[in-house]
């Protein structure tokens, strides 16, 4: 099965740190990062989606971090 997230954070290391450690446990960048202003918060915001092929058979209560 083929597994996709979207990691998202405020701009700071700690969303470069989340996406380093995806791409160290397998994960494989997919398209480009994001980023855009959050108004309810006055910060900053980063996105990256990653994807995995994985074994077994999609359903919705797999743990995609735990991958």
């Amino acid at each position: 099965m083929r597994l996709y997230r979207f990691l998202s954070a405020d701009d700071t290391s700690d969303f470069c740190h989340k996406v380093t450690e995806a791409l160290n446990n397998g994960w494989e960048l997919h398209g480009g990062p994001t980023y855009a202003f959050d108004a309810a918060n006055g910060v900053m915001r980063c996105g990256q989606a990653v994807v995995k092929q994985a074994e077994g058979t999609y359903s919705p209560e797999i743990k995609l971090g735990e991958h």
